[in-house]
């Protein structure tokens, strides 16, 4: 096995380990073309050793400078790649709006609003055959993800947190707290008739043996300190 650099084959101290025990027991030779060490003598396992470490920690230094860009980004509400949300498309890596996508979007809020229920406006939308920028039916999953989705009231949203967007709203505040505030409502009475039509099976069946007494405990002081007893049996 001939590699450029060590850290070309892998750069975890533990995925190599496993590698060289693989090339072992199949007899296979290990050589760096710009690195020279021999994995035969203890000093050339220790030096493999070293400068895999080093390879490792610069890859789990690369990705927390990525991650830390990334959410640096993010707070400034710029787009950080991906597939554009229906109404909008990329132009020079950031979120423009496209007008025919967008009066779709806005019309299925609006819709939602009449309707009051995801189901019935997703099974009309299907019979109507409309379908997102990726040529896909918006069935019921697609209308959810689309009518919670903040890209839609000027939002970049990065783990759980919610950020103001470098982008154009397509949806007015007004209805998508109309929307939510929907949502939340119908979760209600959602689980209030799950609570309401779950017969309770064991209902007048089921006794639970009463519960014994209580044991009263007794203090007594003595010598300055409080001693917990039971009581005595007569």
């Amino acid at each position: 096995m001939v590699v450029y650099k060590i850290d070309r084959l892998s750069r975890s101290l533990m995925d190599f380990s496993r590698l060289v025990e693989v090339f072992d027991r199949h007899s296979v030779t290990f050589v760096s073309v710009t690195q020279s060490f021999n994995t035969t003598t203890s000093m050339g396992r220790l030096t493999l050793n070293v400068l895999l470490s080093f390879a490792q920690f610069e890859r789990e230094v690369i990705g927390e400078r990525i991650r830390d860009k990334f959410a640096a980004s993010r707070k400034r509400g710029m787009w950080m790649g991906g597939w554009a949300p229906l109404g909008y498309e990329v132009r020079d890596r950031k979120l423009a709006v496209n007008e025919v996508d967008a009066k779709l979007v806005r019309s299925i809020f609006n819709r939602f609003l009449k309707t009051g229920s995801a189901t019935t406006l997703a099974r009309q939308l299907i019979r109507e055959n409309v379908r997102n920028k990726y040529n896909k039916l918006i069935d019921k999953g697609i209308l959810y993800k689309l009518l919670n989705n903040p890209v839609y009231i000027g939002e970049a949203v990065h783990k759980g947190v919610s950020y103001p967007g470098e982008h154009v709203a397509l949806i007015d505040r007004k209805v998508w707290d109309k929307v939510q505030a929907h949502f939340q409502e119908n979760s209600r009475k959602r689980a209030a008739t799950t609570r309401a039509q779950t017969p309770s099976l064991l209902k007048g069946i089921s006794l639970a043996p009463p519960a014994p007494p209580c044991r009263r405990r007794t203090h007594e002081r003595v010598a300055g300190s409080i001693d917990i007893m039971s009581p005595r049996p007569s």
